[in-house]
C-alpha cells in the first residue's frame, strides 16, 4: 500500500484545491522525497498564499521532507500582511488598478505585459504581483505575489486592502498613469477644461507624470463610494 500523507487545508484555501481535497482531512499519496512547499502545490494552494505549514502540529518551512503518516496542516496568510504596499497588477487587473490608485495607493499596470516582465518588474521595483493566475504565483522567479480574491473590482479592491493595510490618500494619484498628482490653479488649466467645468468647479490637479487634468466633478459621488469602502475595509478603520 502506498505511504500517505494526512493534509488538511484551511477553510480559506480550499476553493484552491480539486474538489476531492476540499473537505477536512484529505489523503495524499506520498513518495517520501517531496518537500511540504512541494506538496501544497501540488494540490493547488500557491506558496504565496501559505501563512504556516505545520507537519504533525510543528511549523515547518516548505523545504521540510516529512515522514509518510505525517498530518500537514496549510494554513493562510496572517492578514494584515507584512509586505511593501507597492503592487504590480496583472493585464486582467485592470480595473482594479484603476481603483487603487483612486484612493492613493502606488499601483502599476500596463495591458500588455507579459508574464516574464511581470516577474521581472516586480523583483526590480520591489513590487508585490497581483494576480488571479494560479500558475504566475507559482513561478520560481517571482519575488512576492497574492492572489486576488473576488470576480468584480469592488470585492477585489477590499481584499487588497484587508489583506496589506495599505496606507490610504484619496484623489491624490492619476488614474491613467499611478503619478501623483499635484494641486494647480484654475488658470492653470483654463485652456485645457471646458467652459462648464471652469464655470462649477474651482480646485484642480494635474499629474506630474503625464500631466493630465484632475477635478471633482460629477463622476466624484461615485469615487466616494469607492474610496468609503475601502476606509471601511481597512485593519486601521
Amino acid at each position: 500500500m502506498a505511504s500517505t500523507l494526512h493534509v488538511r487545508i484551511a477553510a480559506e484555501l480550499r476553493f484552491f484545491a480539486a474538489p476531492r481535497h476540499r473537505g477536512g482531512t484529505a489523503e495524499v499519496p506520498y513518495d517520501g522525497t517531496a518537500t511540504l512547499g512541494h506538496i501544497a502545490e501540488s494540490l493547488g494552494v500557491p506558496l504565496t498564499e501559505v501563512g504556516a505549514l505545520l507537519a504533525d502540529g510543528v511549523p515547518r518551512s516548505p523545504a521540510f521532507q516529512p515522514r509518510a503518516g505525517t498530518t500537514l496542516e496549510i494554513r493562510p496568510v496572517e492578514r494584515p500582511q507584512d509586505l511593501p504596499p507597492r503592487f504590480l497588477l496583472d493585464v486582467h487587473l485592470g480595473k482594479l488598478a484603476r481603483r487603487l490608485r483612486l484612493v492613493g495607493v502606488d499601483a502599476a499596470y500596463r495591458n500588455d505585459a507579459a508574464d516574464d516582465e511581470l516577474i521581472a518588474e516586480a523583483e526590480r521595483e520591489h513590487r508585490v504581483l497581483l494576480t488571479q493566475d494560479r500558475g504566475l504565483l507559482q513561478r520560481r522567479a517571482l519575488w512576492a505575489g497574492a492572489y486576488v480574491r473576488g470576480s468584480d473590482p469592488a470585492r477585489q479592491l477590499v481584499d487588497v486592502v484587508e489583506r496589506f493595510a495599505p496606507p490610504l490618500a484619496p484623489w491624490t494619484r492619476c488614474t491613467a498613469c499611478n503619478g501623483l498628482l499635484i494641486a494647480v490653479s484654475k488658470e492653470d488649466v483654463q485652456a485645457e477644461i471646458e467652459p462648464g467645468t471652469r464655470r462649477h468647479y474651482d480646485e484642480y490637479a494635474r499629474c506630474r507624470d503625464c500631466e493630465r487634468v484632475y477635478w471633482r466633478g460629477a463622476h466624484s459621488r461615485r469615487i466616494d463610494v469607492i474610496i468609503r469602502s475601502a476606509q471601511e475595509a481597512h485593519p486601521d478603520g
